[in-house]
């Protein structure tokens, strides 16, 4: 995860995402229109997430 995914997910979580896929990128929107904390939070997870492809 380079310095620039975690500053792009802590301003705008779903631009973060967007080449983990339409479901990673679905979800992480919605969260961010429920609130900005859980948006950033499931953008980090899913940059962390060791068994991507």
């Amino acid at each position: 995860m380079s310095f620039w995914r975690v500053v792009l997910s802590i301003f705008f979580p779903p631009l973060a995402v967007y080449d983990q896929g339409c479901g990673s990128l679905l979800v992480v929107f919605i969260l961010t229109l429920c609130g900005w904390v859980p948006g950033v939070i499931a953008a980090l997870v899913i940059l962390n997430n060791p068994n991507r492809f």
